[in-house]
């Protein structure tokens, strides 16, 4: 039920943190995968440690904010991958924390631009395809997109990315219901705090880490690694019947 072989998943935000630990499992699962980035020397070094599993890897550069980029890379990709089983919708942004009365309009847009309209564009060149599959006597397909329990606890400071990833929630749950005739399933998974390079100046403060660590029931920041297996499984056979679903990868964070 978790072998893979055969299926192409597509990873945005793949060439680091939680994208590419999901890739990793994915790719050790026995898929192919293409993941997208912006920075080409880090999608490089990705394309290294995927290529290790034996699989075929594309790596594209690939603003997602940008919809024109976005319909030509997964253009690309569909060319040379033949089809794409699975779509990650994992690439996102945040900003420097500040007070709701101070945020300003650019800072807004440019949050949501890439979490919300890039996971929209993203998403919905997928869905295309899925349903252009289904037609043709193919169905099947998953849509997953990586939220946060940002939607869950108060995220002070911080309200355009809790607003872009509690919209995503919305957006699965429609496409849960939409897609489900095509026998393709969407979901969320909401990470807890990771170690990643957008969590590194927060989770390097010695005062935020002696005030949260604490309040993670599993005592640990969650790591990359920890991604690869639910990814397995959303992508699996195994999970054919779950959709609309939130995942938490949290160490139990947001119960405690």
């Amino acid at each position: 039920m978790f072998d893979l072989g055969g299926k192409v998943a597509l990873i945005t935000g793949g060439n680091g943190g939680i994208g590419l630990g999901m890739a990793k499992g994915l790719a050790e699962a026995g898929a192919d995968v293409v993941i997208w980035g912006t920075k080409e020397a880090k999608l490089r070094e990705a394309e290294t440690v995927l290529k290790a599993h034996g699989r075929r890897v594309l790596v594209q550069v690939c603003n997602v904010a940008d919809e024109a980029a976005v319909e030509t890379c997964f253009g690309a990709a569909l060319s040379a991958m033949g089809r794409i089983d699975g779509c990650f919708a994992n690439a996102g942004i945040s900003s420097k924390r500040t007070a709701f009365h101070e945020l300003s309009a650019a800072d807004w847009r440019q949050v949501l631009s890439v979490n919300l309209d890039g996971s929209f564009f993203t998403l919905r060149a997928a869905a295309r395809h899925m349903v252009e599959r289904s037609r043709a006597g193919d169905p099947g397909g998953r849509l997953v997109a990586i939220s946060s329990t940002a939607t869950i606890h108060g995220a002070a400071g911080n309200h355009a990315y809790a607003a872009s990833k509690g919209a995503l929630l919305s957006v699965v749950r429609a496409l849960a219901v939409e897609m489900a005739r095509h026998g393709v399933t969407a979901n969320a998974i909401l990470p807890g705090w990771i170690e990643t390079e957008m969590t590194a100046r927060a989770i390097g403060d010695a005062k935020f880490s002696g005030n949260v660590l604490p309040r993670i029931p599993m005592r640990r920041w969650g790591k990359d690694e920890d991604f690869a297996a639910i990814a397995v499984y959303l992508m699996s056979d195994a999970s054919r019947y779950h959709t609309g679903d939130s995942i938490l990868i949290d160490g139990a964070y947001t119960i405690f």
